[in-house]
């Protein structure tokens, strides 16, 4: 049995503040430990979480799997882009690593497969493959990978852009592959959640739509009479 195993038919949440507001009041790794507890009390299998001081202060607060990844930058492979950045992962108490896996050039150079040795030889952390099209996610799991996720699917040019999920590569990925296919990407109601599943997923994530309130509010506003009226 692997830390995948508890993760199976569940539902994973993201406890990340938006990357693209430096002073939402919600970037602090108490909050987000804090977030993290009482997503786990409603049911949450495992959280998946954003930089050491956050990973540390969630593996502290909760007793399910964590998901860590190290995001650096905001363009081209900016999660856990370098093999540096996935062992700090995993020093910091991640059970899994969530590694860019696209076969976009990566800022150190080097191969997805090159973070994965590197990981084997510092850790016993499983490794999730964050991926964009059908083709990386074999490439992924070639290279080692343990599991793989669709989180990257519609922020790539080789990948289609829309609203929701992209459920049809979490079908073809499940078809395609032997290892465990979590759902991500834009999932933020239970029909989408469903759908994940019948197309094979392994577990599903959602992040903003359950831990931002900053996300939430933004996406009600346009509706309300003070903004339409």
């Amino acid at each position: 049995m692997t830390v995948f195993d508890e993760l199976a038919g569940g539902l994973v949440v993201s406890c990340q503040p938006l990357p693209d507001d430096p002073d939402d009041p919600m970037r602090d790794p108490y909050v987000q430990a804090r977030v993290a507890a009482s997503v786990v009390r409603g049911g949450a299998v495992a959280v998946r979480a954003n930089g050491i001081a956050d990973i540390r202060a969630i593996r502290a607060a909760v007793d399910v799997p964590v998901i860590g990844l190290y995001k650096h930058g905001v363009d081209g492979v900016f999660i856990t882009p370098t093999a540096a950045h996935a062992v700090d992962v995993a020093a910091a108490g991640a059970h899994i690593v969530a590694v860019d896996a696209t076969d976009r050039p990566r800022p150190d150079g080097r191969a997805f497969a090159d973070t994965v040795r590197a990981l084997r030889e510092h850790t016993d952390a499983l490794i999730l493959a964050d991926v964009s099209t059908v083709e990386e996610g074999v490439a992924a799991v070639r290279a080692g990978a343990d599991a793989v996720a669709t989180t990257l699917s519609g922020y790539t040019p080789a990948s289609p852009s829309t609203d929701g999920p992209d459920l049809t590569l979490v079908a073809r990925l499940a078809s395609a592959l032997a290892v465990p296919v979590i759902a991500e990407g834009r999932y933020r109601d239970v029909g989408q959640i469903g759908q994940a599943f019948r197309a094979g997923a392994h577990s599903v994530v959602m992040g903003n739509a359950v831990t931002s309130p900053l996300w939430i509010t933004r996406r009600l506003v346009p509706a309300t009479r003070r903004v339409a009226g």
